[in-house]
């Protein structure tokens, strides 16, 4: 988009530039006119302001973004976990109780003392396992409220979590 912009801009420039040259005014001069360069200003200001209001965000995207595939990870490690013991981690205040038998912080090392399940615990706000440690679901909050992927993902695991909590992402047990 912005290549063709500055194709057609150039284009503009020299089509200007040509005509003033031409013959027809049998006008000779170097250099560019006044309004040829505010035109030029103009466009430029245009295009970045377009730009900008594009990038504006791309930040806090990405950080959602790696927080779901952070996520996604963490459920594929909380399987393994529940292939080795026939249930998933205990839960102690929103905390998930797989780290050496100790509660998982961020970034920490999800084991059972012998196998590693996940070498870097990322960020959760929530946990949630079933009495009988057959379900659970963890949640993130996202930056972006209004994520589209942080509603299917409530749509997917609702019925274990009741209530939903605007802006948050969850896995849960298939």
């Amino acid at each position: 988009m912005v290549g063709v912009a500055l194709i057609l801009i150039w284009g503009l420039f020299i089509s200007i530039k040509l005509f003033y040259e031409s013959d027809m005014l049998k006008i000779k001069k170097s250099g560019f006119t006044l309004i040829e360069l505010l035109v030029v200003v103009a466009i430029i200001g245009v295009l970045t302001a377009v730009l900008l209001v594009n990038l504006v965000g791309i930040r806090e995207r990405a950080a959602d973004t790696k927080k779901k595939a952070d996520l996604n990870q963490m459920k594929s490690a909380m399987r393994l976990y529940y292939n080795d013991f026939q249930g998933y981690p205990a839960n102690s205040g929103g905390s998930i109780q797989a780290c050496g038998g100790a509660a998982c912080a961020e970034g920490s090392e999800m084991n059972n003392g012998a196998t590693v399940y996940m070498k870097s615990v990322p960020e959760y706000t929530e946990y949630w396992v079933s009495a009988d440690r057959e379900s659970y679901y963890i949640g993130v909050t996202l930056t972006n409220l209004s994520d589209p992927e942080a509603a299917a993902s409530f749509d997917r695991c609702g019925s274990l979590i009741g209530a939903e909590t605007e802006g948050m992402f969850y896995v849960c047990s298939d």
